[in-house]
């Protein structure tokens, strides 16, 4: 099988364009893995510097949509200098209109988002999921398209956001065996709930890594295989209660986790 390789998407703006565009390419090579990096919102000349400098070191493509010709001119001179391939998504394009049209474009990044009134659902989406992280202000579980619950390191934060960005509003909560879980899941409609388990193999091994990194010396009950135990036994128990589908994500990413969750709800063809 062939190396996993890595494409840089950059953009001024979000860089979605071109995410759909390199993954729209990329699925016609068969067999070849390849790896999206983002870098959003870039500025200024420091920005293409970085993004140009990791690409080098990494051989790997640039795809970008930038549309301040100042940072567009600099990318190109710098992958060029660099040896970096770099491919510009928009511009051609946008000749072909500024010739049709005999118009010059505004070279605004975001325009298409400002206008877009999906932008403002998903930022809506975003800021639910952000103010009802982790179990914060239990009321948002009356108002979330979907609610999700688990134990501690099984990914609720990062999926509530994954699916946050796709204009559901998400609310997560963490289940402890200590604190009594928030009345208000067992009244909300039990297909709105998602349960996520791990094994405590898988989840020992994160939590350990977890405790590596933040450098503590005092939680190594957080890691151990019967404190471990304890909360899964505990969070499957609530969870059998408010009898909402349950998902195992020992060996899944966020994305495919959350395609499950917006398979299920798909099917019943509703989200309230």
């Amino acid at each position: 099988m062939s190396k996993k390789e890595t494409v840089y998407v950059v953009s001024d703006s979000v860089g979605e364009t071109a995410d759909m565009m390199v993954k729209a390419v990329a699925s016609q090579f068969l067999g070849q893995e390849v790896e999206i990096k983002h870098s959003s919102y870039v500025e200024n000349q420091q920005d293409i510097n970085n993004v140009v400098t990791v690409s080098k070191y990494n051989h790997s493509i640039i795809a970008y949509t930038i549309v301040l010709p100042s940072l567009k001119h600099y990318l190109d001179q710098r992958a060029e200098e660099e040896g970096v391939i770099a491919v510009d998504l928009m511009h051609p394009l946008m000749e072909a209109f500024t010739q049709k049209f005999d118009i010059e474009p505004n070279h605004q990044p975001g325009r298409m988002r400002k206008l877009d009134e999906n932008y403002f659902k998903r930022v809506e989406a975003i800021e639910f999921a952000v103010k009802y992280d982790d179990g914060q202000e239990v009321r948002g579980l009356t108002q979330a398209d979907i609610v999700i619950v688990g134990v501690s390191r099984t990914s609720k934060t990062p999926l509530s956001m994954y699916l946050a960005n796709k204009q559901f509003k998400v609310a997560n909560v963490p289940l402890i065996p200590e604190i009594p879980p928030p009345q208000e899941l067992f009244t909300i409609p039990r297909k709105k709930c998602i349960g996520l388990i791990i094994s405590p193999e898988k989840l020992n091994e994160i939590r350990r890594e977890r405790i590596k990194r933040l450098g503590l010396t005092n939680s190594a009950n957080y890691a151990s295989l019967d404190r471990i135990f304890e909360e899964l036994t505990c969070a499957e128990n609530i969870m059998k209660k408010i009898g909402c589908p349950i998902i195992d994500v020992s060996n899944k990413a966020i994305e495919e986790t959350a395609d499950i969750i917006l398979a299920m709800f798909n099917k019943r063809g509703s989200y309230a």
